[in-house]
């Protein structure tokens, strides 16, 4: 019923439009026949109105997938390289909350493994908003860091990476079956912060999926049945992409061409020393504003990769 009031929605959105653009064809000719100045200055407005509206529905055209209206779930994962691949992970944590707040979404931490020194070894956030996965889809990869390092005392240029897993949430609990005899749940020490009670009860959870392999675990409440809730959504989470990510194999099978999430195969690198630039390696967009783009400001690098993938998924 959601999907269906959401079709709706999407098809009147449209023929309220087609129904504006007749009305204003229709002013136009008026103000032809009659030379009325102030008809011109209406049609002039309407016209940038109608635009501005096309523009806005174009876009959500790009955001058509089977998941694309859905809650995200993003993981982050350091790469090598000790603590400064945590902190770049860590700054990419910091980056997409702050775009998440720029568009009115909410975001939750389910989970997070601080690093020894510094930053993450790896954290999971929960992104609620309509398109939250539609949009954040565009930043699955590995992203690519180049500074002066701060925890180098010869301040010495490094190279760090991370990646960034972005998974739609499920909507419901039917919605991916998963037979209690097809889970191994071990519990264990929480190793984070969090007080006396998560370091002396085993309330952390690692669950495992039998028939796909997939391991999730989750520590960042006290509770062990919180942890349990948040492991089994981050799993039916990761059921749905491993799905996708199938029928998305099977199809680019058949048009020839293939190129893995992996490391070595970064989606984007932020250069912040000897020059200053964010360049996105699979559109080509590049931008010099790197304070903004880690400040959240990824809309133009989310649309124009959008935008690339048109027709791409039929």
């Amino acid at each position: 019923m959601r999907q269906l009031s959401a079709l709706k929605e999407e098809t009147q959105s449209w023929r309220k439009l087609a129904q504006r653009v007749k009305d204003l064809t229709e002013l136009v000719e008026i103000s032809l026949q009659e030379e009325d100045l102030s008809l011109e200055q209406e049609v002039r407005s309407e016209v940038d109105r109608i635009s501005a509206e096309v523009e806005r529905l174009d876009l959500q055209l790009l955001l058509g997938g089977e998941y694309d209206r859905r809650n995200a779930i993003v993981a982050f994962h350091a790469g090598a390289g000790g603590t400064e691949s945590q902190d770049w992970a860590e700054m990419l944590l910091r980056m997409y909350v702050r775009w998440a707040e720029r568009r009115g979404f909410r975001t939750e931490m389910l989970d997070a493994s601080p690093g020894e020194e510094a930053g993450i070894k790896s954290a999971m956030l929960e992104v609620k908003g309509e398109f939250a996965y539609g949009y954040l889809r565009s930043e699955h990869g590995v992203h690519r860091l180049v500074r002066l390092s701060p925890y180098d005392s010869d301040h010495a240029r490094h190279t760090s990476f991370a990646m960034v897993e972005v998974l739609p949430e499920a909507e419901e609990a039917m919605e991916v079956k998963i037979s209690p005899d097809d889970l191994k749940v071990e519990t264990f020490r929480s190793s984070g912060p969090g007080g006396q009670n998560m370091q002396k009860t085993s309330s952390a959870v690692r669950m495992t999926h039998l028939p796909s392999g997939l391991v999730v675990s989750c520590q960042s409440e006290r509770s062990q049945y919180q942890n349990k809730e948040i492991a089994l959504r981050v799993l039916q989470a990761r059921l749905i992409e491993q799905e996708r990510i199938k029928r998305a194999d099977e199809r680019t099978k058949l048009k020839g061409e293939h190129q893995a999430a992996a490391w070595g195969n970064q989606i984007r690198s932020y250069v912040l020393h000897p020059y200053r630039m964010v360049k996105d390696h699979r559109t080509g967009l590049e931008t010099g504003d790197t304070t903004a783009v880690l400040d959240g400001d990824l809309d133009e690098l989310m649309e124009v990769y959008l935008r690339s993938q048109i027709g791409k998924s039929k």
